[in-house]
C-alpha cells in the first residue's frame, strides 16, 4: 500500500481528538473526586500501604461525613465481621437496619448481614429471627443455608430436617442426604437413651429420605445384632451392597462376627470371600486375611493376600504381604523380611488414611462427618491408596 500525503493531516486531527477525550474525561473524574470526602482519599492511600487498621478509621469518617454511603457501610461491615471485630459489624449493619430512608431491598441487605454478624458472634437466637424474616425476600435461599449451618451447630437435628427440606423443595435433591444424616444423628441419641424404638423410627425415615442411605442401614443392624438378633443383623448388613458396594469392608467385621456368634463363621467367610473378588478393598481383605488365618492356617491366609496383592498391587498390600510371610519363614530368616516389612510399613502410614473429598482432610479412621470442614458424607470408605490419592 502506498503512502498518501492526505494521510499526514489525519493524524494531528485523531491526536487532537484523543487529547479533547482525555480532557474531558478527567475534568469529569476531578468533578466526581471533589465530591468525595478527604478521608475517603485518605482510606484508599493507607490500604495500598497495606495499613488496614488506619483504613477502616479513615472510611469510618468517610461514612459521618456523608451518610448516604450505603455500600460503603456494607463494604465495612463485611470487612470487619471477615477481620473477627464482630461488635464493629454489628453497630454498622444495625445502623443501617434503624435507618429510615433505606428502601427494601437495602434493607433486606442489611438484615441478612447482620444475621450473619449474629451468627458468628454466636448469639443463635437473634441470628436465626433474622435469618427466618428473610423467607420471602431474594434472600431466602441463603438464609435456609446458614440455618442449616446454626442448627447442626446447635445439634438442633429436628430444625436442622426442617430447615434441608425446604431447600430441598426449594432448589431439589442435594439436601436429602442431608436430612438422612440428621435423622441418624437423631437416631444415636434415641440410642443413647435407650429408646430402641425411636431409633429405628428414625433410621427407617432416613432410608425413606434418602434410600441409599448406607450409615442408616449399618446402625439398623447394629441394633439388630445389639439384641441378639444375628440374622436380622446379617440381612440388614447384606442390603449395602445394592446401596453401595464400596461401604461393605465398613461392615465386614460385624458380618464376620455375627456369622460366629451363629456358630457359621465358614459361611460367612465365604460371603465375605466372594465381597473380596468383587469389590476389592483393603481393609475387606485385612478381616478375610484374619478370618483365613484362624480357620485354615498361616499358608492359606499368605495364598489369599499373594493372589489378591497380583490382581490388585498396592503398597498397603504388600505390606499386609509381608505379615503373612513373617508367619512362615524360619526364625533364621525372619531378621531380612522383618527388616524389609518395616520399610514398607513406614512407606505406607500415609496412604492407609481417608481423605475427605470436601477440604482434603486425612484421618486414620472414617468418618461420616468431616472433623475439618463438617461436610457430610464427603469420606471416601476407600483408603488413599486405593482412591489414588497421594500423600
Amino acid at each position: 500500500m502506498e503512502f498518501e500525503l492526505w494521510m499526514l493531516l489525519i493524524f494531528p486531527l485523531f491526536f487532537g481528538m484523543g487529547w479533547l477525550a482525555a480532557r474531558l474525561d478527567i475534568k469529569e473524574l476531578i468533578s466526581e473526586s471533589s465530591a468525595l470526602p478527604q478521608s475517603y482519599f485518605q482510606g484508599l492511600n493507607f490500604l495500598l500501604n497495606e495499613q488496614q487498621d488506619k483504613a477502616i478509621e479513615a472510611f469510618i469518617e468517610v461514612v459521618k461525613v456523608d451518610p448516604q454511603t450505603i455500600e460503603l457501610h456494607f463494604a465495612l461491615g463485611s470487612l470487619f465481621r471477615r477481620r473477627g471485630e464482630v461488635d464493629r459489624a454489628l453497630r454498622m449493619h444495625h445502623n443501617l437496619v434503624d435507618r429510615a430512608d433505606l428502601d427494601d431491598d437495602k434493607r433486606q441487605q442489611a438484615i441478612f448481614e447482620l444475621a450473619q454478624d449474629y451468627l458468628k458472634a454466636g448469639i443463635f437466637d437473634r441470628a436465626e429471627s433474622l435469618f427466618r424474616e428473610l423467607h420471602h425476600t431474594p434472600y431466602a435461599k441463603p438464609a435456609l443455608e446458614f440455618l442449616l449451618e446454626l442448627f447442626q451447630k446447635q445439634h438442633d437435628w429436628l430444625k436442622a430436617i426442617e430447615v434441608a427440606q425446604q431447600l430441598v423443595q426449594m432448589v431439589g435433591h442435594p439436601y436429602s442426604e442431608q436430612v438422612a444424616f440428621f435423622y441418624c444423628e437423631l437416631a444415636n441419641e434415641e440410642i443413647v437413651r435407650g429408646d430402641l424404638a425411636a431409633a429405628r423410627e428414625h433410621l427407617q425415615q432416613a432410608l425413606k429420605t434418602h434410600p441409599n442411605a448406607v450409615r442408616a442401614t449399618m446402625m439398623l443392624g447394629d441394633i439388630e445384632a445389639g439384641a441378639g438378633r444375628f440374622e436380622a443383623a446379617i440381612s440388614i448388613w447384606k442390603n449395602i451392597e445394592q446401596q453401595d458396594a464400596r461401604y461393605l469392608p465398613l461392615v465386614a467385621e460385624r458380618l464376620l462376627q455375627a456369622y460366629r456368634k451363629l456358630g457359621r463363621e465358614v459361611e460367612g467367610l465365604g460371603l465375605l470371600r466372594d465381597y473380596l473378588r468383587k469389590y476389592h478393598s483393603l481393609d475387606l481383605m485385612n478381616v478375610v486375611f484374619d478370618g483365613v488365618l484362624h480357620n485354615e492356617g498361616s499358608s492359606a491366609a499368605y495364598a489369599l493376600v499373594r493372589e489378591e496383592l497380583q490382581r490388585n498391587p498396592t503398597l498397603l498390600g504388600l505390606d499386609k504381604l509381608l505379615e503373612a510371610r513373617l508367619l512362615e519363614v524360619p526364625m533364621d530368616r525372619r531378621a531380612d523380611v522383618e527388616l524389609v516389612k518395616d520399610l514398607v510399613h513406614k512407606r505406607t502410614r500415609n496412604l492407609a488414611t481417608y481423605h475427605c473429598a470436601h477440604c482434603g482432610f486425612k484421618a486414620r479412621q472414617f468418618y461420616w462427618h468431616c472433623p475439618a470442614c463438617q461436610a457430610w458424607g464427603s469420606y471416601s470408605p476407600r483408603r488413599d491408596e486405593e482412591a489414588g490419592v497421594t500423600a
